[in-house]
This record gives structure tokens, C-alpha cells and sequence, in this order.
């Protein structure tokens, strides 16, 4: 991705939801997003996907994908890069299962839009995704409808559908929010061992730190629809570079010792007219004038790591 800027043109005035992110990642990489609810990890994604909502459009940009820019594609040729390529795991499964069509009908739908085989062998290999996802009795949930379905259950068939065209990129978009907490670690768990076992490229979005450290070997660090902060995930965790990333990891709950939530004063700030110098500069505790006048570059922090903050040399992180 190449100084993506995806604006949203609405009554109010210009919201700059991605404005300026650039990244790559690796085959068979497990990258993060993070970053608090409005941030920009959604959109990013979506804009990878070639799905913004309207009003939203892509300004300028890149979004490479073996060579090929997608941005500007006709959606003719973005459905063979959806879900064979790229495929797509939304926080909702109720929202992208159809609640009309049995689960068999959505899972052969999708095979059958990627490869040309008939609907019964479209129906095995759908069993077979089920099983795959850990479903139990498989034969017999192809028959159900989405409602039918606990909700780890539910997003076990999103899961499923993302990956019948056997993408080589899995992004999945905070996929464990609306769970409890044994499910979430199912899932977590079983997005793991998919990765692992077809060796493919994931992207896991989230607000929570917790899972970017069960799930992911590099992150990235949204904030007001630009990156703070891009690392391996080891050494955010061992010491953060930028002021947001320690403050996320601050407000992460332990296990292993006793302490108190530290939240983050403020909120996002408004993308309409966001504020000058670093966006992060109005909830910040350690900002100078230079941080409000500003944008701050971006600086290597160290091997494979970059940060874009102002003081970043002189500050002494928490790790939380």
C-alpha cells in the first residue's frame, strides 16, 4: 500500500479516514492492525477489498497486489481478487450470512463463483470447509440457516466462506468482538492453525492488544486514520516507541500482576477537521509545541521499525 488516502464526502464536510498509509507485508505473514474504534483499520481494509461504502472513495493512492495496482479496477475484475485472493472475515456474522439461504447454499455459492464444478461437488467441498473450521456434523449444518447457529458457530461459516476460493491474504476484522471470552480463544485459536496450515498471509484487525500479541508477528499501529507505529510484535510489546502505543498496552488487563487501568483521556479527534501537527498531540501527556505545529516523520526506531513521533529518543515508555 502506497500513501492510501480513502475520504468520506459527506453533508458535514470531508472525513479523512485513511489519510496517508503506506505498508507491505510478506507472503504467509501474520500482520496487526490496531488501534481504538475509528482509527482507520476498517476502512483500510475495506479499501484493500475494494468495497468503501459510498460516500466514501479512494483520493490517491496504491494498493499493490503481486504487482497490480487494484485501485481503479473495474469490479468485474475485483471479483477475481475477492475471495479467491483476498479473502474477508467481518466482525458480524449476522450481517454477512444471509439469513434467507441455508449454509450450504452460501458455502456453494461462493465455490462455485471461484471454480467450475457441479452443485453436489460443490456441496461436498463445503462440507468438507465445515470440517475443516471444526464444525461438528457437518452434513447436517449445511441444512441449517444462519439463525440456527450459536454465534462462535456462525463465524466458524464466515471463516469457512472466506476460504473457499483458497485465498493466499485472510483479513480478518476484529472476528472475535461479538463472542464470549472461551469462543474468542477458539477462534483465535483456529485462525492459527489455518494460517499455519496453508501458509497464507493474515491481516488481524482489533483494538485489543491481547489478541495482536496471540495472533500476529508484526503490527501496525492505527490512529486517527494514520500509523503511529509499525513493528514486530515482540518489540512493541517489550518497549513502545510512540506514546499511543504505550498507552494502549497501559490500558491492556494482567494476569500476572496487580495494577490499575490506565485509560486513554479524550477521544479520536474529528477527521473533518483533524487537528494540526501530530493527530495524537491533544490527548498526548508528553507534547510539545514542535507536536502541535508538526506532522511528524516517520524514523527508523530500529531494525524493521518505524515510528512517527516527535520525541520519541528522548521518552521512556511503559510497557504497561
Amino acid at each position: 500500500m502506497e500513501d492510501l488516502r480513502t475520504y468520506f464526502f459527506t453533508e458535514a464536510g470531508v472525513v479523512k479516514a485513511v489519510d496517508g498509509v503506506s505498508f507491505s507485508m510478506e507472503e504467509g505473514e501474520a500482520l496487526g492492525f490496531v488501534g481504538e474504534s475509528g482509527s482507520g483499520k476498517t476502512i483500510t481494509a475495506l479499501s484493500i477489498m475494494g468495497v468503501v461504502p459510498i460516500p466514501g472513495h479512494i483520493v490517491s493512492g496504491k494498493v499493490v497486489y503481486r504487482g497490480d495496482d487494484l485501485v481503479g479496477k473495474s469490479e468485474k475484475e475485483m471479483r477475481t481478487v475477492r475471495g479467491k485472493k483476498i479473502g474477508y472475515v467481518s466482525q458480524d456474522p449476522n450481517s454477512s450470512l444471509d439469513p434467507l439461504y441455508t449454509v450450504g447454499d452460501q458455502l456453494v455459492e461462493v465455490i462455485r463463483a471461484h471454480k467450475e464444478t457441479t452443485k453436489q461437488e460443490a456441496m461436498d467441498e463445503a462440507a468438507s470447509l465445515l470440517k475443516l473450521v471444526k464444525i461438528p456434523e457437518p452434513e447436517t449444518r449445511l441444512r441449517a440457516y444462519p439463525h440456527e447457529l450459536s454465534g462462535g458457530m456462525r463465524q466458524r461459516v464466515a471463516i469457512a466462506r472466506a476460504l473457499a476460493g483458497q485465498p493466499e491474504l485472510l483479513i480478518a476484522d476484529e472476528p472475535t468482538t461479538n463472542l464470549d471470552v472461551t469462543i474468542q480463544a477458539q477462534i483465535l485459536e483456529l485462525l492459527n492453525e489455518l494460517q499455519a496450515q496453508f501458509r497464507m498471509a493474515l491481516i488481524m484487525i482489533t483494538h485489543d492488544m491481547g489478541i495482536i500479541a496471540e495472533t500476529t508477528k508484526r503490527v501496525m499501529v492505527f490512529y486517527a486514520g494514520m500509523l503511529a507505529e509499525t513493528a514486530s510484535t515482540s518489540d512493541v510489546f517489550g518497549g513502545p516507541r510512540h506514546p499511543y502505543t504505550s498507552a494502549l498496552l497501559a490500558a491492556i488487563p494482567r494476569t500476572d500482576r496487580k495494577r490499575d487501568l490506565v485509560p486513554i483521556p479524550g477521544n479520536i479527534p474529528n477527521l473533518i477537521e483533524p487537528p494540526t501537527g501530530c493527530r495524537y498531540h491533544p490527548r498526548c501527556p508528553y507534547s510539545k509545541d514542535i507536536c502541535v505545529q508538526t506532522i511528524p516523520p516517520w524514523e527508523v526506531a530500529g531494525s524493521g521499525r518505524l515510528v512517527a513521533c516527535h520525541r520519541w529518543k528522548e521518552l521512556k515508555l511503559s510497557v504497561g
